[in-house]
């Protein structure tokens, strides 16, 4: 173990100490061990907002492929179509541009910045004992001549904030309940603002009639379980980050959704637009017959004169016509 450190320690050393230093410098600012971490958190968040965005995106555009996938999950059911099955959801997803674990990004990147703190929450809080059997303080990470190192060997390592010492962890001695009860509130309010910003994208695909992914609720379920085992063995410092960065995460998201920026009402409506006007143009609709040019006063049309039906005229010849016969017949009598 102690190997494993020194390496950690080795590769990871420059990055701890400007972790330190950064700490450090807003400790100087406002003397506060709290705020200070608070403000480091905050400078963190900004620069993993791009992230924040792009996760949240993904969720959306996962939600908006769900009747595409379960078209996929009931055409290839049973075990024996499951690579098969799993082959169109990977082209489904290249198609369209979306990384289905694209959602756990702001989790997976939150990892780093956790071993990063609590390495520099634990060297800050190097204590070693003097032969005489007296313990000393020796900060790591951080600059000498720091205020923060001053105070530091002066509280023996201990990072005292509001009667809480946030170097220790949940199950650290603490000589009374009443000092360790603050510990599992911070382990409580984490998972709880976790909870939280899942439920607020749940509600909200709710409300915009987007079904949630099963493995994705799935997830949901179990991280923050995971996360409470892990929040009970680290320093209280590092839960608070945890607090402020999941918080500073539910502001982002709002902000998004209020602003539509990720509203999955419009992508499903521009996908669907995009894919009518696809189809239609695969389409070849006959070319219309051209209509004859119209007239200001057209006249009805004249029925054509059938050569069985007598015209109008011939009677009138044949009324003139019976006197003259009459009188020759006479003639010829005579």
């Amino acid at each position: 173990m102690h190997s494993v450190e020194h390496f950690f320690g080795t590769v990871f050393g420059p990055i701890l100490h400007g972790f330190g230093w950064a700490l450090a410098f807003l400790y100087s600012l406002i003397p506060n061990y709290a705020v200070a971490i608070a403000l480091l958190t905050i400078i963190i968040m900004v620069l993993l907002t791009p992230f924040t965005v792009k996760s949240t995106r993904s969720m959306i555009q996962m939600q908006r492929l769900q009747p595409e996938i379960k078209k996929l999950q009931q055409k290839y059911k049973g075990a024996e179509n499951r690579q098969l099955m799993n082959e169109e959801l990977m082209k489904l997803y290249r198609e369209e541009g979306v990384n289905p674990l694209g959602s756990c990004l702001p989790l997976l990147l939150q990892m780093p910045f956790l071993f990063i703190l609590y390495s520099v929450i634990k060297g800050l809080a190097f204590t070693v004992t003097s032969k005489s059997g007296h313990l000393k303080a020796e900060p790591r990470y951080i600059p000498h001549t720091s205020k923060m190192y001053a105070n530091l060997i002066h509280s023996l390592g201990q990072m005292n904030v509001w009667g809480m010492k946030l170097n220790l962890k949940a199950f650290s001695p603490h000589g009374s309940f009443a000092a360790q009860l603050p510990f599992f509130i911070f382990v409580a309010a984490a998972v709880a603002v976790q909870y939280f910003q899942m439920a607020q994208m749940n509600n909200l695909s709710r409300k915009r009639g987007q079904p949630m992914p099963s493995q994705q609720l799935a997830m949901q379920r179990i991280l923050p379980v995971v996360f409470a085992f892990f929040y009970l063995a680290i320093p209280a410092a590092v839960v608070l980050y945890m607090i402020i960065s999941t918080v500073i995460r539910i502001i982002t998201q709002d902000i998004m959704f209020r602003t539509g920026v990720s509203n999955p009402n419009k992508s499903v409506r521009a996908i669907a637009g995009e894919r009518e006007i696809e189809a239609t143009s695969e389409v070849v609709e006959p070319e219309p017959k051209p209509k004859p040019a119209a007239t200001k006063n057209p006249s009805p049309p004249r029925p054509a004169p059938s050569k069985r039906s007598p015209s109008p005229s011939r009677p009138a010849k044949k009324a003139q016509s019976q006197p003259r016969s009459r009188a020759k017949r006479k003639r010829k009598a005579r």
